[in-house]
């Protein structure tokens, strides 16, 4: 008998970083027991269009499953659909802020809400610097229930050549956090 895939929602947001969210996309297309579930909100898609020259359709191409942001009535609204978690990325501080409050206002935040509520693993890739006290107060928040707070920052000590590698390596470490291994660089120590 085949297992079934492990389900992972992938919300991406109006925060700059649309790389990160298309190479996460990209990496679980290479991963055969996973299946990734996309809801983009209309500034992820505007964020994409102006840093990447690419539209909602190219997204929703990358995903095995794709939502409307607007559709909070999709299987992912519920904690009956069983995932693995959820990853936004990149994830703009409005979208932390409503998640730190409990607005479950449309699909990213009402999947975040159930992910928190059914206990299982949140990962916010923040985007934003300097952080103001709102900002820290809400990661704060997030973390307390469970949340975890992952700013996309870039590890030198890899010696990365490239922004692609850079990005990569942060995509592994994120996907690692879910149990899900993709090629990357690994600290071998000093």
């Amino acid at each position: 008998m085949t297992q079934p895939k492990r389900r992972l929602v992938v919300g991406v947001t109006g925060a700059t970083g649309s790389l990160y969210a298309v190479r996460l996309l990209q990496a679980l297309q290479e991963v055969d027991d996973v299946e990734s579930h996309l809801v983009v909100s209309a500034s992820g898609v505007l964020n994409a269009k102006h840093e990447l020259d690419m539209g909602r359709q190219a997204l929703h191409a990358l995903a095995d499953h794709a939502y409307s942001v607007r559709d909070v009535g999709a299987t992912l609204a519920s904690g009956a659909f069983a995932t693995t978690g959820m990853v936004i990325v990149p994830c703009s501080m409005r979208t932390l802020a409503a998640v730190a409050t409990g607005l479950s206002d449309n699909l990213i935040t009402r999947a975040a809400d159930v992910t928190l509520k059914e206990r299982r693993r949140l990962v916010m890739m923040v985007r934003e610097t300097p952080y103001n006290l709102a900002h820290l107060r809400n990661m704060t928040a997030v973390t307390e229930m469970g949340g975890i707070v992952f700013p996309p920052l870039p590890a030198f000590y890899f010696k990365p050549s490239s922004i692609e590698e850079m990005v990569d390596q942060t995509v592994a470490r994120v996907l690692d956090l879910f149990g899900i291994s993709v090629p990357g660089p690994e600290w071998e120590g000093t």
